[in-house]
């Protein structure tokens, strides 16, 4: 049997700038900030972020965790700093690690210039509970002289009595004054490296305020709906209120807050992402709901090419239908696609059919030979004739 080489479309590095699929608006424009040698804002894409769950304290256990975090594609991470102990082992954890840092302090405007002189590449605080404007003028010269940009995060927890008082309780409203409110308190230092959060848990909420800052600044916007929950309903109710903003060009990094393992965060937020073809990472699986015309177990043949793209890291799409009179045509857009029906299984590679096969077997390791090998020797050879 004959062997075709055909280059590879995989393992392309991410764009350099966002390219939306069709009906996204255009992108909301904002200044950029560097954190570390990440753009956030401006042209660049859309950052994928999270957070350590470990004690930061303990310098071991949250170097592997943050080196885990790397490998399913985080590109910032952020850590708790709770005292003086955690602030200095940022400089231990800092030189093993291959991403930006940020320091998380709440309160202790001490905190937060020692974390910057230990090595920190971005500063979380939110300057109206840091401390007074003397203390909050140190914080911010201390980022001034280090380079670092400073995260005004705004959450419902957070708002101001006043706030509260004026807008009648946590609302986009109260959300998006007090998020102001801080901007304010740093630009009276001649401070504009900010990045801005305004986090609600109600997916509504986060669009209703995230649109009501973006018509009022330019810093950008890193997206969020905190206390998400666990991984389905967290990454659901996430995709909502993220997918939407993100569609109307509003947003410049990301992160997917879910209660249980943080590659599934990351796993949330790329696919987010994919969804809209802003970036792209990994395989992605599409497969047709089945209908009454399906003549094959569809289910159990996506579960088996589900593991076999369990191997496989580069941007390949793959698409895997029961109908052959439709699923080629539906499909065109994916790299390859495998295709059941009556007796025959078709193997294709945007729609068109590059061999038929009697068995499935047979189809289902051609399938997995060409994404293994692709994923192996950077060329994709299909077997013809």
């Amino acid at each position: 049997m004959a062997i075709k080489s055909l280059p590879i479309i995989a393992n392309e590095p991410p764009p350099e700038a966002p390219k939306p699929m069709w009906g996204v608006m255009k992108r909301h424009l904002t200044r950029k900030v560097m954190v570390g040698n990440v753009p956030v804002g401006g042209d660049a894409p859309v950052a994928v972020q999270s957070m350590c769950d470990t004690d930061t304290r303990d310098v071991a256990t949250t170097v592997a965790q943050i080196l885990e975090m790397e490998a399913a594609g985080c590109e910032i991470v952020r850590v708790a700093v709770p005292d003086e102990v955690a602030g200095e082992a940022i400089a231990k954890i800092r030189p093993q690690i291959h991403i930006p840092l940020v320091a998380d302090i709440h309160f202790d405007w001490r905190l937060a210039i020692l974390s910057a002189k230990k090595g920190a590449d971005k500063l979380r605080i939110n300057p109206g509970n840091i401390g007074g404007k003397k203390k909050i003028a140190e914080v911010v010269q201390c980022a001034k002289d280090h380079g670092l940009p400073i995260r005004v995060g705004v959450n419902q927890g957070s708002i101001e009595n006043d706030l509260l008082d004026k807008y009648g309780g946590n609302n986009p409203e109260s959300l998006v004054d007090s998020a102001m409110r801080n901007v304010e308190i740093l630009a009276e230092h001649d401070f504009h490296d900010i990045i801005l959060s305004l986090k609600s848990s109600n997916p509504g909420e986060a669009i209703h305020a995230y649109r009501l800052i973006a018509q009022r600044c330019d810093y950008p916007l890193h997206l969020g709906v905190t206390e998400a929950g666990p991984v389905k309903t967290g990454s659901l109710k996430s995709a909502v209120a993220m997918g939407t903003l993100l569609a109307e060009g509003i947003g410049d990094t990301i992160r997917v807050s879910l209660t249980g393992p943080k590659a599934e965060e990351m796993e949330a937020c790329y696919g987010i992402l994919q969804a809209l073809g802003l970036r792209r990472r990994g395989p992605e699986l599409v497969s047709c709901p089945s209908c009454g015309r399906i003549e094959i177990d569809l289910m159990s043949l996506v579960e088996e090419v589900q593991i076999t793209l369990k191997s496989v890291s580069s941007p390949v799409k793959v698409a895997v239908m029961g109908c052959v009179v439709n699923g080629p045509g539906e499909a065109r857009d994916a790299d390859w696609g495998i295709f059941g029906g009556k007796g025959v299984y078709l193997l294709t590679r945007h729609g068109e059919i590059v061999e038929r096969y009697t068995n499935r077997e047979e189809a289902k390791a051609a399938l997995t030979r060409v994404l293994l090998e692709g994923e192996r020797e950077q060329t994709l050879a299909v077997p013809v004739g």
